[in-house]
């Protein structure tokens, strides 16, 4: 009388296949995520730069930190780089005429290049 289940060979062509499938899937999941990350980037550098605008068309004069567009209530928290994974790696630009100190822009402190060959921290 013979037991039903599978044999070893059964089980390790499925095991194979499933790796197959794994290694087919993996990489393209990867460059979504990388993809979806460039993606948040570009919308927090944009909501940083039109909240500096903001800012600076309330108060007539640009901020001296992002900290303090958290205190003033216009953000409410500085937001994570999405490729740094920290929300204290943007790199302030200061205005070019009588800015001083202050923050005129903001870029990614990131290091690297996007998909397109642009390196982040020109974004």
């Amino acid at each position: 009388m013979r037991q039903a289940g599978f044999t070893l060979i059964e089980l390790l062509v499925v095991l194979a296949v499933l790796a197959i499938l794994a290694g087919i899937t993996t990489p393209l999941y990867l460059e979504r995520v990388h993809e979806a990350r460039e993606a948040t980037l570009h919308y927090n550098l944009l909501g940083l730069r039109q909240t500096i605008d903001q800012f600076y068309r309330d108060k007539g004069r640009y901020p001296l930190t992002l900290d303090e567009m958290v205190d003033a209530r216009y953000i409410r928290a500085v937001p994570e780089d999405p490729i740094t994974g920290r929300s204290d790696s943007w790199v302030p630009v200061p205005a070019r005429e009588g800015g001083g100190e202050s923050v005129f822009d903001v870029r990614s402190g990131a290091t690297g290049h996007a998909n397109d060959g642009s390196a982040y921290a020109n974004w």
